[in-house]
C-alpha cells in the first residue's frame, strides 16, 4: 500500500557525491574513504554507500558489526568495523570484504585465535579513546597481524589546537614501523588543516552530509539535506494568548499560527523552541513559536494569508545554522533524524 509520512527528508545525491569528490581532491594522492556509520549519518547507509561507491569511494567505515552486515554488498569497495571485534561479533566475521579496526591488545588476540586475516589498526595518538598505544605498537604488538590500514583519529581537528601537531608528529614517527600498507589520519576536519594530515587515506563524515567542521569548507561544501513538514491545523492566536507547553510564547498582536508535523521525536530539538525558522513556498521565513513538542511544531505563519492545513514548509537552515540556533552539534542534528520521516533523494 503506498503512504505517504506527514514529513520527509529531502536528500540531495548529487551534492552527497559532489562533496566527496571535493574531499577526495583536497586529499591530494591519499585516497578518500567516507564514514557511513550511524546510518549514514542519519540518511541512510545503503543509500549513501551506494552513491559513494558509484563515484569511486572504495574505503568504507561503520561502528558495529551489525552495521556491516545492515550494509550488505558494497561492490568493489571493502568496509572497516571501526569497533573492533568482541566475542559476540564471532558469527558475523567472514561477511564478504568487511574487517575489523582492531583497538586493544585484547582485541589482536582475539582476532588471531579466530584466524586472523586482513585487519585494520587503531592506535591512540593522544585522544585517548579507542587505540593501542604507541608503546603497544614499539612493544610488538601487532607482531603477526596483516594490517591494511594503521590509523588515528585527531581529537581537535575542528580548532586550532597544539594537539593537532602533537597526533601528526606522533602518528608519523610509526610509519614504517607495523606490517600496515596505508596509514589515516584525517578526518573532515584534518583534510582542511593540509596535505601533511592526509597520509594514505583519509576518513571524512560530517562534511559529506553538509557539515562544516572547519571554516576553510565553508564555501566548498554543499548542503545534502532538508526537512519538510505538512501543516496539520491553521488557527489564529488572539493578543494576549499563548502557544504550547508552559506557555513560552505569547502573542503580542493576532497571529496565524500553523502546527506542523515535527517535533523531537524527529530529532527536531527541544532547542529550536522560539529560535528556530521555517520557510514557506516562496522562501518566507516563518519563525518558530512556543515549545518544540514530541510531535509537533508552531510556526508564525502570518506573512502568507495562503497557505493552510495540508501544505508543506520545510525546515532548511543548513547545519551550521541550525547549530548555532538550537545549540546541537552537526553531528547530533544528522545522526538524529528519526525513521518517522520518508527519505526521499533526488
Amino acid at each position: 500500500m503506498d503512504w505517504t509520512a506527514p514529513n520527509r527528508l529531502r536528500i540531495d545525491g548529487d551534492a552527497l557525491v559532489a562533496n566527496w569528490r571535493t574531499l577526495a581532491r583536497m586529499s591530494g594522492r591519499a585516497a578518500c574513504g567516507a564514514a557511513v556509520k550511524a546510518n549514514g549519518y542519519g540518511l541512510g547507509a545503503r543509500e549513501v554507500a551506494t552513491r559513494l561507491v558509484g563515484a569511486g569511494c572504495r574505503d568504507l567505515f561503520v561502528a558495529t558489526w551489525g552495521e556491516a552486515r545492515a550494509l550488505g554488498d558494497v561492490g568493489p569497495a571493502t568496509v572497516s568495523v571501526l569497533h573492533g571485534v568482541r566475542d559476540e561479533d564471532a558469527p558475523l566475521v567472514g561477511l564478504p570484504a568487511v574487517r575489523p579496526v582492531l583497538n586493544t591488545v585484547e582485541q589482536v588476540r582475539r582476532w588471531q585465535a579466530m584466524g586472523g586475516g586482513l585487519c585494520d589498526v587503531m592506535v591512540d595518538t593522544g585522544m585517548n579513546r579507542l587505540g593501542l598505544s604507541v608503546d603497544d605498537v614499539a612493544g610488538g604488538a601487532l607482531k603477526g597481524l596483516l594490517i591494511e590500514t594503521l590509523m588515528s583519529h585527531l581529537a581537535c581537528a575542528d580548532e586550532d589546537h597544539p594537539l593537532n601537531a602533537r597526533q601528526l608528529a606522533a602518528f608519523a614517527g610509526l610509519a614504517g614501523r607495523t606490517s600496515a600498507r596505508r596509514l589515516s589520519l584525517a578526518n573532515s576536519a584534518g583534510i582542511a588543516l593540509g596535505a601533511d594530515y592526509a597520509f594514505d587515506l583519509t576518513r571524512p563524515g560530517l562534511a559529506l552530509y553538509g557539515g562544516i567542521p572547519r571554516a576553510e569548507l565553508a564555501d566548498m561544501i554543499r548542503p545534502v539535506v532538508g526537512i519538510e513538514a505538512q501543516i496539520l491545523q491553521r488557527r489564529t492566536v488572539r493578543a494576549g494568548e499563548t502557544v504550547g507547553y508552559n506557555a513560552t510564547w505569547t502573542a503580542e498582536q493576532d497571529t496565524e499560527v500553523a502546527t506542523i508535523n515535527l517535533g523531537y521525536a524527529d530529532g527536531y530539538w527541544r532547542g529550536f523552541s522560539d529560535c528556530g525558522t521555517a520557510r514557506g513556498p516562496g522562501d518566507e521565513v516563518l519563525p518558530v513559536i512556543g515549545r518544540v513538542s514530541m510531535d509537533l511544531v508552531a510556526v508564525d505563519v502570518s506573512s502568507i494569508p495562503s497557505i493552510a492545513e495540508g501544505a508543506w514548509i520545510s525546515l532548511a537552515d543548513t547545519l551550521p545554522a541550525a547549530s548555532v540556533a538550537s545549540g546541537m552539534s552537526q553531528y547530533e542534528l544528522l545522526t538524529g533524524l528519526g525513521q518517522r520521516f520518508d527519505r526521499l533523494w533526488t
